[in-house]
């Protein structure tokens, strides 16, 4: 594997009570630098859609024009959920890598372990809640321009962007800062 070096610890004895080996990996320079490349710019589609979709919510609620506002609901699903949970898989899946090959770990630190909790509930949101809800509220807003029904109900869908949009500027944040220090080591 170019840019990675393995390194292989010396099996100690389970009867002597020390700790089991690890086997660990440092990233090299040149794929740490492209996976941090992957996590920035994929985080940085994730704040865009996040954006895009709270302005397309704003739109949609902006009063006298339900024209437009079917409009904007019905663009919504065509990046509001997969394109969403790709940029967000992509940004887990990079940060993965980076915590598994440097000195920051997955667990390690407080930082590391929040934007992993928070990229997890995130992608889940996104497929599991989000998903379905745009599925139906486009299938609405599309009738609605065709067919001239009313508009769907749709105000539940002002939370997405605001949450997201929140939890990513936090994690960006965390990345910069890196707050908190250490978790603490479990007892021996």
């Amino acid at each position: 594997m170019t840019g990675m070096t393995a390194i292989h610890l010396p099996q100690s004895s389970s009867r002597t009570g020390r700790r089991p080996a690890t086997v660990r990996w440092r990233t090299g320079p040149r794929l740490r630098k492209v996976l941090l490349l992957l996590h920035i710019t994929a985080a940085g589609a994730w704040l865009g859609i996040d954006i895009v979709l709270g302005l397309l919510v704003l739109a949609a609620f902006t009063p006298g024009d339900d024209l437009g506002a079917a409009a904007a609901l019905a663009s919504i699903g065509h990046f509001a959920t997969w394109p969403l949970a790709v940029v967000g898989l992509l940004c887990l899946a990079s940060g993965l890598l980076l915590g598994l090959g440097s000195k920051y770990g997955l667990v390690r630190y407080w930082w590391v372990a929040i934007k992993l909790v928070l990229n997890v509930v995130l992608v889940t949101l996104v497929i599991a809640v989000l998903g379905p809800g745009v599925h139906e509220l486009t299938a609405g807003a599309r009738a609605s321009l065709t067919d001239g029904r009313p508009l769907p109900v749709f105000t539940d869908l002002a939370f997405p962007p605001i949450v997201s949009t929140s939890a990513v500027l936090f994690a960006m944040t965390l990345s910069v800062f890196k707050p908190w220090g250490r978790l603490r080591r479990a007892a021996r």
